[in-house]
């Protein structure tokens, strides 16, 4: 009897951890901005220090991991690329499931830093959804590991490789196909993958290169006065759409091409970058209707932005990490002010993720820079791990989730 009692406790215990485990469910975190707010991370770790576990990842890959209860998924590309899977592990770091989606006979050129598996997943609860821009987009059963659907008839040239992760939105699942040669927002229907609406980027680019016509944007619904927005920043604009139907409710003009960084938010500001290989951020007031002009665009700030990663907002400040010069900085959301700016070193295509008090800075190499948030710059530590980074982390449960080249690690405090 005492032995039976033990057995349904520890049962009971196990589902109740389950059942409370924090999750993180899409392309940086459940609010698309980076932060976990309440996680107590550490900031110190090795090969050898606050490492609980580290599971080799099959095959090749730059989406960045997404949890959810004890499950933690990505997307990956084994046989240089022509297979492309979704594997999951669970939160002991075991290997769950390796789901072959697709076989790709001939492959896209994709650009030096881009993988084949790139894009993000998006989880919830029973479902996960993977795109691969162009080679197809899937929904797995995260029980079984049964595919639900499938689909690789939605074209488009990427020139350098897929990088726009999908999104979920009610019944919806939502994805950019900014290409070489076609530009489009399209929404599939998450439980049979059917189309519900598709909506053509409405700028002329007739007369702009068709290199100058792609974009790698992850875009964010965004709640203003009272009404849910589809932001997207895309190739020479940026975009607002009713997520239910596709409908434009206003574009803005910008000159730029292959914008990577997620928009973040406050207010009604959004903050923007909308070019790749001259890039400064753009605060655009986005309560408006229409064509927005340069009088809904507040300020811009063009000094050591970010090409790849995306912002961190938090407490009224803007922090960022300049790809090639590794040029931290923090300026005022509201005026665009530089309160500090701080070489820390290293390459970055890793947008960072931020608790309470620091911020983390995930080079290519597997230098992980920690600065304390604030006004004052202050770096806590710098963390290396034997293999490079090109995947933007994941928070959960007070632990760090990093994908290197060849691992994924789990990371904290034991």
């Amino acid at each position: 009897m005492q032995f039976l009692l033990t057995a349904i406790f520890l049962t009971l215990a196990v589902l109740t951890n389950v059942l409370e485990a924090e999750n993180w469910p899409r392309f940086r975190g459940p609010n698309a901005d980076g932060l976990h707010i309440s996680a107590k991370l550490p900031t110190r770790w090795s090969e050898d220090e606050n490492v609980i576990w580290k599971a080799e990842t099959p095959g090749k890959g730059h989406s960045s991991p997404v949890i959810w209860g004890n499950q933690i998924w990505m997307g990956t590309a084994l046989n240089n690329g022509h297979d492309l899977h979704a594997i999951c592990f669970n939160r002991d770091g075991k290997l769950i499931h390796n789901v072959k989606l697709f076989h790709i006979e001939k492959l896209e050129a994709s650009n030096t830093l881009n993988s084949f598996a790139s894009p993000t997943p998006v989880i919830e609860e029973g479902t996960v959804y993977l795109y691969f821009g162009t080679y197809g987009v899937a929904a797995v059963d995260t029980k079984s590991g049964q595919i639900k659907w499938r689909r690789q008839d939605i074209k488009i040239n990427h020139q350098e490789g897929p990088g726009s992760s999908p999104i979920l939105y009610k019944d919806l699942l939502i994805f950019h196909c900014d290409g070489y040669d076609v530009q489009h927002i399209t929404a599939l229907d998450k439980k049979s993958g059917r189309t519900v609406w598709e909506t053509t980027r409405s700028l002329d680019l007739a007369r702009v290169e068709n290199h100058a016509r792609k974009a790698f944007v992850t875009p964010v619904v965004r709640k203003v006065n009272g009404t849910d927005l589809l932001v997207s920043p895309a190739a020479q604009g940026c975009y607002a759409y009713d997520p239910n139907t596709g409908e434009e409710i206003w574009r803005i003009a910008c000159e730029g091409f292959s914008a990577v960084p997620q928009p973040v938010f406050f207010g009604n500001l959004a903050y923007i970058i909308p070019d790749f290989g001259r890039p400064e951020i753009w605060a655009v007031d986005i309560s408006g209707k229409g064509i927005l002009t340069e009088k809904d665009v507040k300020w811009k700030y063009n000094a050591a932005c970010p090409s790849t990663p995306s912002l961190i907002f938090k407490d009224g400040l803007l922090y960022f990490i300049a790809d090639k010069t590794g040029v931290a900085s923090c300026i005022t959301a509201d005026t665009g002010e530089l309160v500090w700016r701080e070489r820390i070193g290293g390459s970055f295509s890793t947008s960072p993720v931020a608790t309470s008090d620091h911020i983390y800075f995930l080079d290519r190499n597997g230098t992980t820079t920690v600065v304390s948030l604030g006004r004052k710059f202050n770096v806590v530590s710098r963390n290396t791990l034997t293999a490079g980074c090109m995947a933007s982390p994941a928070i959960a449960d007070n632990k760090l989730f990093i994908r290197t080249a060849t691992h994924l690690y789990c990371l904290g405090t034991k």
